[in-house]
């Protein structure tokens, strides 16, 4: 069996934005320092409006539902909407 394949670890992130609590599923590097790149990534994108509040690594539950899709999505998130039983008309 090769064992290339699995060159990242899955991570839970916990953090507030805007003091609501928020959960991200990340993959990234085997040995990455994830509380290090994670805290620097909200600070990259959201400046003092978001916290982190912990990383740990996903449960196997969680990272085989990480990699089939099966994590809850965020609502407020386009790509999050379940999908239309139309197609969309302009000024949806």
């Amino acid at each position: 069996m090769a064992t290339f394949f699995k060159r990242t670890q899955v991570w839970v992130v916990d953090f507030t934005y805007e003091g609501r609590s928020r959960q991200w599923f990340v993959a990234l590097a085997q040995g990455a320092d994830a509380q290090r790149e994670m805290a620097d990534k909200l600070r990259e994108l959201y400046g003092n409006r978001a916290r982190l509040s912990g990383v740990r690594p996903a449960t196997p539950e969680e990272e085989l539902d990480y990699g089939r899709g099966n994590l809850p999505h965020n609502v407020l998130c386009p790509t999050g909407r379940a999908p239309r039983s139309r197609p969309s008309e302009p000024g949806d």
